[in-house]
């Protein structure tokens, strides 16, 4: 079955046709400034200019950020799931719309094809109670949702499958993963037997590690504190902590790329920005480790992930109480997925492409072909 994956992010939206085979038929990427994109700017786009490439596409697949406690696997989209969606963006008011956009455009301009919402929350759904409740009144839990839902469950469910195929594992083996999404948004995630037992992100993709411009974890009460500050509201607040914090506050850039160049070169915000991250790095790799009671795989992914090796060193360096040690030659390797771990190392290290593309489309094959 030809996949047609649709990608949507904060600035742009990914198309991929990926064959049967999972091969790369066409891409494209639209600038989506805003986060959404109009109807008729899509069916334009889709029309002459990328025909050529995206045709012959069989089904679609929808990233959709929250699923919410309602949707736990990919579903195919109907009119029913499209109004719940919807009803889900109190969830996720600044992530659920860009999706929810983009399924609406996709639906005009391809509307004989089958469509299906693959969740970046649903990955998460087997983390048990113990890691996903907050010590709030039940009442706040039952009446709204409150809970710990978890992000970037598509790539960190993609490390779960790749990691036993590079180690070459036998079928059934169940390593302990902690499976580590570094980009501009970033969040860790603890694997057994191929599910999610914990993760960094929270309520929110803003809980956990340091990101491009997203806080982190912070304590509840300094919120309430700064709330009270004059010039600040919730909506300054809520802007500041998603746009105007992380590595942008404290090293003066959300490129880890500059903030690498510019610490070589001597930059005392840099380099402190670096080492801020890489803490937090540190700790929610040993958290993740707690929470499996041990560790034999440490996977990198994410834009971050992938292509520095500079983090991956850092965020290793001080891993070896864990059975953690890479091999430097190995690490400032650029190719695909491979396994950077030191002779003898007791644990394997791992870097693994983000292909988020391809667990879609294995999602949405799944889920049309259990209905048919």
């Amino acid at each position: 079955m030809r996949v047609l994956v649709v990608n949507s992010g904060s600035s742009t939206l990914k198309l991929t046709l990926l064959s049967g085979e999972d091969n790369v038929l066409g891409h494209r990427e639209l600038e989506t400034p805003h986060g959404t994109v109009e109807a008729r700017a899509l069916e334009a786009a889709l029309g002459a200019a990328l025909l050529g490439d995206l045709a012959g596409a069989q089904a679609v697949g929808h990233r959709i950020m929250h699923g919410g406690e309602r949707f736990d696997k990919a579903v195919r989209i109907d009119g029913r799931v499209r109004s719940a969606l919807h009803g889900l963006t109190k969830l996720a008011p600044l992530h659920q719309p860009r999706g929810l956009s983009a399924l609406e455009s996709i639906g005009d301009a391809l509307p004989e094809l089958p469509a299906v919402a693959c969740f970046d929350s649903a990955f998460h759904a087997t983390v048990p109670s113990v890691a996903s409740t907050y010590p709030l009144p039940q009442r706040w839990r039952k009446r709204w949702g409150v809970r710990r839902y978890g992000f970037h469950g598509l790539s960190h469910a993609w490390v779960a499958q790749r990691t036993p195929e590079i180690l070459g594992l036998a079928e059934g083996a169940e390593p302990r993963i902690v499976s580590c999404h570094l980009g501009a948004g970033s969040s860790i995630c603890a694997i057994r037997g191929g599910c999610s037992l914990d993760t960094t992100m929270g309520f929110t993709p803003l809980d956990g590690l340091v990101m491009a411009t997203r806080s982190g974890s912070l304590d509840p009460a300094l919120v309430l504190w700064l709330l009270e500050r004059p010039g600040i509201d919730a909506r300054e607040l809520a802007r500041t902590l998603e746009h105007g914090s992380g590595l942008l506050a404290l090293g003066g850039s959300a490129d880890m790329r500059l903030l690498l160049e510019h610490a070589e070169e001597g930059d005392i915000d840099a380099s402190f920005a670096l080492d801020v991250y890489t803490h937090r790095l540190r700790a929610g790799i040993a958290a993740m480790t707690a929470s499996l009671g041990g560790l034999d795989v440490l996977a990198f992914t994410g834009g971050i992930g992938q292509n520095s090796c500079a983090i991956r060193r850092m965020a290793t360096a001080e891993l070896g109480f864990l059975g953690v040690s890479i091999d430097q030659q190995l690490n400032e390797r650029a190719e695909g997925d491979r396994d950077i771990s030191a002779a003898g190392a007791r644990v394997s290290t791992l870097v693994i492409d983000s292909r988020e593309d391809l667990e879609m489309a294995r999602q949405v094959r799944a889920t049309l072909e259990h209905e048919g």
